[in-house]
């Protein structure tokens, strides 16, 4: 079984589902599955995918897991978790299967307070059982071997990190193994994503908004609009909680000209997850001026499939100018010597409640090849935001 409890997946699928339910509780969305390598998939593979999908129906919260998350997550009601001690993932609505040509397609249809939680451990699964049927298992000392010179980078130029690795780990083992390395020898470790492995090691648990929340409010309000209403409608559920802002799901270009100055004083950095860092770095610091605000008070995060030399090249660029730090996930608990799952699961359409017509979601990425949703839609929203 690979996934045995519900807190085995990344904290912001559980702020972001409380979100929904708080602001928009009728909504709906699927989410669809996207391997960018085009892998070909066996019958034996599916099987196999389909028994741990019946699996995830035994998943449940139990009672300490409830009343850790109560505990350390303050900005989540106990009533939410209440809630989720209810839950129960549906195999029924989950669609799997493979094509002619063997690649592998999955989608999940439901309110989106339920569906944003299948998300993470249907990735987990996809690329454990991938491991298992592809690679050989590695042996615990040989991941504490390439595990440690990175932890020593990280211990010797003060770099704070987190690791956030859960949806593209080699398997749930290989992935307890490093964060139980990083709780023991990691001095600049600053959390996990991963729920379970948080309460496990006594780890601070770390994760704000994904895409998905300023996909939803580009296909429902307006991609001119996405950015600026994503924000402040987060704003209106955490009040200044959990105050990083993803910066580049319709390019960074939008998202730094609808920046206000009030969010950008409220919200206490940015994440960057795709594009060149070292030029949005600069560019993030000159809209921090022109709003008025000292770059040194506030943060980025950078995420987008970082390793650990290239983590301290952008460490060292932002020494004096802006806070910074790194959400490292692969090649923290996938770097096994094997080729990593390229994988992703996106919010592929929305409707508000039941009697309106499903809409598309996309996303425009600052990296070319990462744009999702369909060709039409894509170039309309390009359009609208005036990027061609």
């Amino acid at each position: 079984m690979v996934i045995k409890t519900i807190l085995d997946t990344d904290l912001y699928k559980f702020t972001t589902s409380y979100a929904y339910i708080k602001l928009f509780p009728y909504a709906l969305g699927t989410f669809t599955f996207k391997d960018r390598d085009e892998t070909e998939y066996t019958e034996g593979f599916l099987e196999a995918l389909k028994n741990e999908i019946h699996n995830l129906s035994l998943v449940a919260l139990r009672k300490e897991e409830l009343e850790y998350m109560y505990t350390h997550c303050r900005f989540l009601p106990h009533v939410y978790w209440e809630w989720l001690s209810s839950f129960r993932f549906d195999p029924e609505k989950i669609e799997v299967y493979l094509d002619e040509e063997h690649h592998l397609h999955i989608e999940v249809t439901d309110y989106l307070y339920k569906v944003t939680l299948y998300e993470v451990p249907l990735l987990a699964i996809v690329s454990e059982i991938k491991n298992q049927f592809l690679n050989r298992i590695p042996d615990k000392e040989s991941i504490i071997a390439k595990l440690a010179g990175k932890v020593e980078l990280s211990n010797e130029h003060q770099m704070p990190f987190s690791e956030f690795g859960t949806r593209r780990r080699f398997s749930f083992d290989v992935h307890d193994i490093v964060v139980a390395y990083l709780k023991e020898h990691a001095r600049y470790c600053t959390g996990t994503s991963n729920c379970y492995l948080a309460m496990k090691y006594d780890m601070r648990p770390m994760g704000t908004h994904p895409h998905e929340w300023f996909m939803f409010h580009g296909a429902q309000f307006g991609y001119k609009h996405a950015n600026y209403m994503a924000l402040e409608n987060w704003v209106n559920v955490y009040d200044g909680d959990l105050g990083t802002a993803l910066s580049d799901t319709y390019t960074s270009d939008s998202f730094l000209s609808n920046f206000s100055r009030k969010q950008a004083k409220l919200f206490d950095g940015v994440r960057c997850d795709s594009g060149d860092e070292f030029e949005f770095i600069d560019r993030l610091i000159a809209r921090y001026k022109e709003l008025g605000i000292d770059p040194r008070t506030k943060t980025i995060i950078f995420s987008n499939a970082l390793d650990f030399e290239k983590a301290l090249h952008l460490f060292d660029y932002c020494k004096g100018k802006i806070n910074c730090s790194f959400g490292i996930g692969t090649n923290l608990t996938n770097d096994t010597g094997y080729h990593p799952s390229n994988i992703v699961m996106k919010l592929s359409r929305c409707k508000m409640n039941h009697n309106q017509e499903w809409r598309e979601c996309v996303k425009l990425s600052d990296d070319m090849g990462k744009h999702m949703g369909s060709n039409a839609e894509v170039e309309a929203c390009l359009y609208e935001l005036r990027l061609k």
